[in-house]
């Protein structure tokens, strides 16, 4: 199986071409045709694997087959650690080089200026921890009214580290109609 199999958006085929990846893992076979179906996906592999382009490819297809209508965000990703957010933002910019896609990550440790300016625009992806996502939607800077897929990585870690309650209250404070991604370890 080849990624072309897949159904991937053409920019996104050359994207993972460029970045020299042939075919795809274990569970990007399982996981990207169930995600592009919109289906709600809970997958589990070891570190190394492949997860986060398992979540990243689809979902910048996806966005390049609707049209932002909405000052977003479309798409949420939510992490445990500053660390993991950034990884899955390198992640998106490779993978997304050859789109208009604008994603931002919001993690503490960060000026709340720089991301409240970052928040002012339409966003398409927002990656983020739970406590500093949890803080803006608060202050009222983010909504997630917008928001068509929402995806917890490495889920067993948030789970570990006793994030249960802020999940819990970003869930609800979506529509509740969005797919949802977990991944984990």
């Amino acid at each position: 199986m080849s990624f072309k199999t897949l159904s991937l958006a053409p920019e996104i085929l050359k994207a993972v071409q460029d970045s020299g990846y042939k075919e795809p893992t274990a569970i990007q076979k399982k996981s990207i045709p169930h995600i592009l179906k919109k289906e709600h996906v809970l997958a589990t592999a070891q570190t190394g694997t492949g997860k986060t382009a398992a979540f990243v490819l689809p979902i910048l297809s996806h966005l390049t087959t609707t049209k932002r209508m909405v000052k977003g965000p479309r798409v949420l990703i939510i992490t445990p650690t500053r660390e993991l957010a950034n990884q899955v933002t390198d992640s998106i910019k490779i993978y997304s080089r050859y789109l208009k896609i604008f994603s931002v990550t919001i993690t503490g440790g960060m000026s709340y200026q720089l991301q409240n300016k970052f928040l002012s625009k339409p966003v398409d992806i927002l990656i983020a921890t739970p406590g500093r996502l949890l803080d803006l939607h608060k202050q009222r800077k983010v909504k997630f009214n917008d928001t068509e897929i929402m995806v917890l990585d490495e889920a067993d870690k948030m789970l570990d580290m006793g994030f249960v309650p802020d999940i819990r209250k970003i869930y609800n404070a979506t529509t509740k109609k969005q797919q949802m991604l977990m991944f984990s370890a």
